[in-house]
């Protein structure tokens, strides 16, 4: 038996959300609800803690509603941006581009550049960035995509032509 996990889609996020808020006795917004959803990575677990943290800043910086812009308030304050990365993906990214010109780079080499554990990096960061077509793995190492370029707001550096051109 071989068991294979799906993940939410937003829609479906936004109603755990909803419920969620409910359960906390926390009104919420319904472009609120979809924007935790959003940004949850298809996890109920992190719409929830996503959640969590938007309740807590709506009661501090504001009268404890659940807005939209309660939740992007929230969810900029905790660095979690609107592709669902926060600080560890941004990291990631932001060194295999700019450190290492896209890659490829070592998992080992990755994780002391960025200070943080190589299974931290591989089992937290990774799957999610691969997934979403953010960074590839290859048998060299890991190497950024178009789209990690584009996200950064980099260009990628101009490939060199090769040996035989």
């Amino acid at each position: 038996f071989t068991a294979h996990l799906e993940f939410y889609e937003t829609e479906e996020l936004q109603s755990v959300v909803t419920r969620s808020a409910s359960l906390l006795g926390s009104p919420i917004d319904a472009r609120a609800a979809h924007e935790i959803a959003s940004r949850s990575r298809g996890t109920p677990r992190i719409a929830n803690r996503l959640l969590r943290r938007v309740v807590d800043y709506a009661q501090v910086h504001g009268d404890g509603t659940l807005t939209l812009e309660a939740a992007r308030g929230a969810l900029e304050l905790f660095e979690v941006d609107p592709s669902g990365l926060d600080r560890l993906d941004r990291a990631v990214l932001d060194a295999v581009c700019r450190r290492f010109a896209g890659g490829p780079v070592g998992l080992t080499t990755l994780s002391v550049t960025i200070g943080e554990e190589a299974e931290t990096v591989e089992t937290v960061a990774e799957p999610y960035l691969v997934r979403e077509g953010f960074l590839i793995r290859t048998n060299r190492g890991r190497m950024a995509t178009p789209k990690a370029w584009d996200h950064l707001g980099l260009n990628p550096p101009t490939p060199v032509g090769s040996l035989f051109d």
